[in-house]
């Protein structure tokens, strides 16, 4: 059975900082693209930041270029985000996605997904 698992969320403060972390298992994302979306209660789930398979290419939400990372380790089937100077707005439901796309595929181009892991950011 393929799972993505999200993991790290909680509740910090505004200012703060967290790490998620979403972990493959059933089979090997080693070549797939990897993306974090979230969502906020009301909101559209919207797209956070993309990592390409092996490593080189990034892209974040515009919004969020500077405070957060995106990595992958490969060998551990794992992809991260950073969060960094977390607002209240960060406060979501963030989820983790593959896809055999690029970089630049739509969302519905990625065909596995993680439950979610929420993230509350307090002021």
């Amino acid at each position: 059975q393929v799972q993505l698992v999200e993991s790290g969320g909680g509740l910090v403060q505004a200012g703060g900082s967290r790490g998620l972390s979403c972990a493959a298992s059933g089979r090997t994302f080693r070549t797939y693209t990897r993306r974090w979306f979230r969502q906020a209660p009301g909101k559209e789930r919207e797209f956070v930041a993309t990592l390409s398979w092996n490593g080189i290419t990034t892209v974040y939400a515009d919004s969020l270029k500077g405070r957060f990372t995106i990595s992958r380790d490969n060998a551990k089937n794992t992809v991260y985000l950073k969060m960094n100077s977390l607002k209240p707005e960060d406060t979501a439901v963030y989820y983790c996605a593959a896809s055999q796309g690029s970089t630049r595929s739509p969302k519905e181009a990625y065909d596995y997904w993680g439950q979610g892991t929420q993230v509350t950011v307090s002021s």
